[in-house]
């Protein structure tokens, strides 16, 4: 599925998890166990989501860690779509028998 401008996950935290609900990144760091800045670039859009991230996320936020770092791969395929210039890239064409 090609999705056009998918949010970073951080943004979608932002969004989902702390604005509705008056929560704070400290708090959501504290939960985590990570440093406040290490969440807050997370939610910055700043820091992408590895699967150590992925796997707290799931813990403390809910949702699958697979589902977390499908949106951090979503985000980060279309952001390099619309970087790179593929205008000298050639597909390689492969001999049939």
């Amino acid at each position: 599925m090609n999705m056009h401008n998918p949010p970073h996950p951080g943004e979608f935290i932002r969004q989902v998890y702390l604005e509705p609900y008056g929560i704070t990144s400290r708090q959501v760091a504290k939960k985590l166990k990570v440093s406040p800045s290490t969440f807050i670039r997370l939610i910055n859009g700043e820091s992408n989501v590895s699967p150590e991230m992925a796997i707290r996320l799931s813990r403390v936020l809910g949702r699958t860690p697979e589902s977390w770092l499908t949106m951090q791969d979503n985000y980060s395929l279309w952001v390099a779509k619309k970087k790179i210039d593929l205008s000298g890239v050639e597909k390689l064409e492969l001999a049939t028998d």
